[in-house]
């Protein structure tokens, strides 16, 4: 199943697409500074481009958590709406991710390091070169999503993980 990633943000988003546990396409979305409703049109164009070209047939998204600056925070959430509007826009299913879940699919523990998470992404796709932080957090959350329905697809019909 090819997995669309996406680590939402608003001056870089993450994106990573895989199939299996086979890198497909990696990529960090600089967005700059200019004014947000630009960048949100950005992230909304790039990733239905991406979807075009690389036909992934799932979405998933890290959820958003709470910064202390509040206006970090309606930024995130702004940049995932654009996220989330671009995949659902071009048919496909949305799944989110808090990013304790991506911490435990990868690595474990709920309250491993973000470096230990971007370690175990390039272990598991047997990554030679770093794609960047941002994108191996996308190529996270595809994994958590993958190892979900991988646990999902063993166990009896009715009985779901998560």
């Amino acid at each position: 199943m090819r997995i669309l990633g996406i680590d939402p943000g608003s001056r870089t988003t993450g994106i990573g697409i895989i199939e299996n546990e086979t890198l497909v396409h990696a990529e960090n979305l600089k967005l700059g500074s200019g004014p947000m409703p630009e960048r949100l049109g950005q992230i909304f164009q790039a990733i239905t481009e991406i979807i075009r070209i690389h036909q992934p047939v799932v979405a998933a998204v890290e959820t958003v958590f709470m910064n202390k600056n509040p206006q970090v925070t309606i930024k995130l959430g702004q940049a995932r709406g654009a996220a989330i509007s671009a995949a659902v826009n071009s048919g496909l299913m949305v799944h989110e991710y808090a990013p304790r879940e991506v911490k435990q699919a990868l690595v474990g523990r709920g309250g491993a390091a973000k470096t230990q998470v971007q370690h175990m992404a390039r272990v598991l796709l047997k990554l030679r070169e770093d794609v960047g932080e941002d994108a191996s957090d996308a190529l996270a959350v595809a994994l958590c999503h993958h190892h979900t329905h991988q646990t999902n697809q063993r166990l009896p019909t009715g009985v779901r993980f998560r």
